[in-house]
């Protein structure tokens, strides 16, 4: 669990710099760290994928192909269950809140704890990483969202107050659940049975595309690819 108990430290010491500080950082220092999550974003990607295909340069083109096939039905997938619509709607009543902060607002350490509570643990980067965390202990990813909740918690500190920290309790629930299941259950399964490759290589490719995001380049629905997770080792069974 050390990436989701980072995490949790980036949302207290950002929380902290937002109240000692409660002002926005400089643009420039904005689009600087948005362009170095990205491009930490791909490499981190790139890599868990390099990592996890092995063998011939047949091989590994037969594991890729078998991937990006379980990229296509994990959308389709996706988007019959709405997973994107759901995690669009959670992110809505967020704004929802964004837009009514006030530092008299009655509610408004409610509505910092609910607002972050409901972008930290919505993202697709915390589960991605929470999964990756607990079957190869990579903890690039949670470490990247790390960086990205904090910068948030800085502003949501000034708007919200001190309600933000509660945000860390969520947060280490469910991406510790999400770790510690993957950790005791999934894993030995999926070791067992060599299969444990295509779920990273899947992951490293969906890392990839959330780097699209950062970057603003494409509005990739990311949750809607979460489970080719399940689709790539399963495709990987069906295709020996």
């Amino acid at each position: 669990m050390i990436g989701t108990l980072l995490n949790v430290a980036g949302i207290l010491a950002g929380g902290t710099l937002g109240l000692i500080r409660p002002r926005p950082l400089p643009l420039a220092s904005q689009m600087f760290c948005k362009s170095a999550l990205g491009a930490f974003t791909v490499l981190a990607g790139l890599r868990l994928t390099w990592q996890s295909t092995h063998g011939t340069p047949g091989q590994v083109l037969g594991q890729v192909g078998i991937v990006l096939l379980a990229i296509v039905l994990g959308r389709l997938t996706g988007r019959i269950l709405h997973l994107q619509k759901l995690s669009n709607r959670l992110g809505q009543t967020a704004r929802k809140l964004i837009a009514t902060a006030h530092p008299n607002h009655p509610d408004r350490f409610q509505h910092g704890f609910t607002t972050c509570s409901l972008l930290f643990c919505a993202a697709p980067l915390g589960i991605l990483g929470a999964i990756q965390d607990g079957l190869v202990e990579y903890h690039l990813p949670l470490i990247i969202k790390t960086v990205m909740d904090a910068l948030a918690t800085i502003s949501f500190a000034a708007m919200f107050g001190p309600g933000v920290f509660l945000s860390a309790l969520p947060v280490l629930i469910f991406q510790g659940t999400i770790t510690l299941a993957c950790a005791l259950f999934l894993q030995p399964f999926l070791l067992a049975h060599a299969l444990l490759d295509p779920v990273n290589a899947a992951g490293g490719l969906l890392l990839v595309c959330l780097s699209l995001i950062i970057f603003e380049i494409k509005r990739v629905e990311v949750t809607d690819y979460l489970p080719s997770l399940i689709l790539a080792p399963l495709l990987s069974w069906l295709f020996r």
